[in-house]
């Protein structure tokens, strides 16, 4: 990219990707064709930008810091329609991106908001197809980690939920100016069409996880004092001296299910 130089911010969480094997490599997972409605998370410099806009034709682009904008624009400049958005993706409503149509997100995202956009995209996901993030390596064990896993938690258990959860690869600091300290993955989450378990109300599912996993030293019937006690869950077949990192996603399912057997309060 030709013109003066962007010196990466720090609050923004700012690693461009340059690594054109990885670039490719993602372009390729994603799949993009003309019909698409992409929209890419925080594309920086345009790394991403410019081979997606080549394969699909036209992309929106969120991307909150205004100064790499007119990069952007440039960088990308006579090649397809890019619409890009001087937005929080934090606070974003995705449906005028749609116009109608399922979206597919692809960002390689700031570690530091990672996990907080994707609870925030759980809320929105009757918009969205697909999903390609790049994010911390230990963020896309915790997405994919099964029962048992020291991995295993909250973040999991949400997001297997409504998505299937796949890691793609793995990439090293070396593909990102300047490189982090961290290794990244790419993962794809992909809705369910139907959910792999029956949960009555998603907002009590939500919030026993949340106290399950607050505390997940403790056996779960400490973990949930006040909300469920030991004689409840052994009345579904659930030991109360487990730990909440064995629960199940069913397991989970079942007890706030359980209009009797759940107090909230």
């Amino acid at each position: 990219m030709n013109g003066p130089a962007h010196r990466p911010r720090k609050r923004f969480g700012q690693h461009f990707l340059h690594d054109a094997t990885v670039i490719a490599r993602i372009v390729r997972e994603v799949d993009p064709h003309p019909e698409d409605r992409l929209v890419e998370i925080g594309p920086g410099l345009g790394a991403l930008t410019l081979p997606l806009l080549r394969a699909a034709g036209r992309l929106d682009a969120i991307e909150i810091d205004r100064d790499v904008i007119p990069l952007l624009q440039q960088h990308c400049a006579g090649v397809g329609e890019l619409r890009l958005h001087n937005l929080d993706v934090l606070k974003c409503d995705l449906r005028p991106l749609g116009q109608g149509q399922p979206l597919r997100l692809v960002g390689n995202l700031p570690y530091n908001i990672s996990t907080p956009l994707i609870f925030h995209l759980l809320g929105q996901l009757t918009l969205i197809r697909d999903m390609h993030f790049m994010v911390q390596k230990e963020v896309a064990e915790r997405l994919a980690a099964a029962p048992g896993r020291s991995e295993y938690g909250r973040l999991g258990v949400m997001v297997q939920l409504h998505c299937a959860v796949e890691v793609l690869f793995k990439v090293g600091a070396a593909a990102f100016k300047p490189a982090p300290k961290v290794e990244s993955a790419v993962v794809r989450l992909t809705p369910h069409a139907r959910a792999p378990v029956h949960v009555d109300d998603p907002s009590r599912f939500a919030e026993l996880v949340r106290s399950a996993f607050s505390q997940r030293r403790k056996t779960l019937r400490n973990a949930l004092k006040g909300r469920v006690s030991g004689e409840q869950l052994s009345a579904l077949g659930i030991d109360p001296q487990r730990r909440p990192e064995t629960i199940t996603l069913a397991e989970f399912a079942a007890i706030s299910n359980s209009d009797d057997q759940v107090v909230l309060g």
